[in-house]
């Protein structure tokens, strides 16, 4: 009995039913965790994604991959193997969104542009001089008009988990300098397979050809196109040095890449892998936008190192380029869904001021 005992060896008897206790809830608590990874380890199946995109493996774009396809691969245990396809190999961006949709291929990253036959409201984005820096066009995809949009585009059967950066885009061309408006008159130029970007360019008196990036530098090559226009990073990474003299930096439209990936093979995922992709694209998306504007910066200077003719048009001259596409921003502005406009010129007059 207790009653017989020194207040030494209660003490004892005391602290061993203390650590008894203890070691009862330690092992309670181990058991919630043990079972918990268990049971996110059952949520995580074995699963290959084909992730696909335009550009070469040199390229920002293909940087946002290896990153997104390395979080996953540590997020998942090893269990979700994500395989780049880059430089168009599984097709142009038309294709690849097709295949998208039918659930045949999984991921691809690709220009707004390609997406405005899906929703067309994606066209805003492409609108000529919306952004005079990176970070209003992150705002602006990354806020309420980007949700809105992406939302209108899961209805289609792809769903968006962020955006990557491509950059201002401008003209190269093989025959002159563009200093203003009306350089461009009379030139052939590739423009992607978009109605914004053909009736812009059309605003300035060129010859826009609508034309799959994939057949570009060789149309550049035999001459059937006197010049295009990308981002910088672009434009290095795809040696349109080679092909083109001159660089002329319009800043016309700010380009932003949806990471996309087919609605069949997410609604086929667990809430965890989910997740688990959700975060990776994110974190891919942050790392990829540092990455791709650092680039962007170098290009120029490695473009000229190529034997580039490189010039600049002033802030005067962009401004009377901006005030003449007015009439692009109100042709399609009409022919989209009033709600999606009216969110749009309350975003742009929001993100003007960052």
């Amino acid at each position: 009995s207790k009653k017989f005992l020194s207040p030494r060896q209660k003490l004892t008897i005391t602290q061993g039913d203390k650590m008894k206790t203890q070691l009862i809830k330690f092992a309670a608590i181990l058991g919630l965790v043990l079972a918990s990874t268990a049971a996110l380890a059952q949520d995580i199946q074995e699963r290959t994604i084909k992730f696909g995109h335009l550009n070469n493996t040199d390229h920002p774009t293909s940087m946002g991959v290896k990153k997104f396809a390395e979080l996953v691969a540590l997020k998942s245990g090893g269990k979700i193997k994500v395989t780049e396809f880059a430089s168009s190999q599984l097709g142009n961006e038309l294709q690849q969104q097709s295949a998208l949709m039918g659930g045949v291929q999984e991921m691809l990253v690709a220009s707004t542009t390609s997406l405005t036959g899906i929703v067309k409201e994606f066209g805003m984005l492409d609108f000529p001089f919306l952004f005079s820096n990176a970070k209003q066009a992150d705002s602006m995809v990354d806020g309420p008009l980007g949700k809105m949009l992406n939302a209108r585009l899961s209805d289609k059967g792809i769903v968006v988990l962020g955006y990557f950066d491509l950059g201002f885009r401008n003209v190269t061309n093989s025959k002159r300098p563009i200093t203003k408006g009306e350089d461009l008159d009379g030139l052939k130029l590739r423009v992607i397979p978009n109605p914004v970007f053909v009736e812009t360019f059309k605003t300035f008196k060129a010859n826009p050809v609508p034309m799959p990036f994939a057949e570009l530098y060789g149309a550049l090559e035999n001459k059937a196109v006197d010049g295009q226009e990308n981002p910088y990073a672009v434009i290095l990474s795809n040696k349109f040095y080679e092909v083109n003299k001159y660089v002329s930096e319009t800043n016309h439209v700010y380009a932003t890449n949806p990471i996309q990936i087919s609605k069949r093979f997410w609604d086929k995922l667990t809430a965890t892998e989910q997740k688990l992709l959700q975060d990776a694209a994110t974190e891919a998306q942050n790392y990829q936008r540092v990455a791709s504007r650092e680039v962007s910066n170098k290009a120029v200077t490695e473009l000229k190192a190529k034997g580039m003719i490189f010039n600049e048009i002033s802030a005067s001259e962009q401004a009377r380029m901006r005030s003449e596409v007015k009439a692009v921003h109100d042709k399609f502005a009409a022919s989209y869904d009033p709600a999606v406009v009216k969110l749009f010129k309350s975003e742009l007059e929001r993100v003007s001021k960052i």
